[in-house]
């Protein structure tokens, strides 16, 4: 199965304010944005399980218009915190780049 690093165009994370995070997934074409959107293995609970937030709290938005899947959820520590490791959260999409997409 290919990962979303081969099948997504772009794939970046940033801060949604101090205290989430989102991760923007852009698709080059149509079929790749509705083949990244139904796909199990990013959904609401794979997502929670792989970044240890709950799946209450995972926020995803579609945007055909862009072909963009975008994902929030709560940074694990506020952002500037004496235990923030990536102050700009611009590390966090990394682990998505390896799940294999069906």
């Amino acid at each position: 199965m290919p990962k979303l690093g081969e099948i997504a165009k772009y794939v970046r994370s940033k801060n949604a304010g101090p205290f989430w995070v989102t991760i923007d997934i852009f698709s080059s074409d149509a079929d790749s944005f509705e083949r990244i959107t139904r796909a199990p293995q990013l959904t609401p609970r794979a997502i929670a399980q792989l970044y240890g937030v709950s799946e209450n709290e995972i926020r995803q938005f579609r945007v055909p218009t862009l072909h963009v899947l975008k994902i929030s959820f709560p940074r694990p520590t506020a952002q500037g915190s004496p235990r923030d490791a990536d102050s700009h959260a611009g590390q966090y999409f990394v682990p998505l780049l390896a799940v294999e997409i069906d």
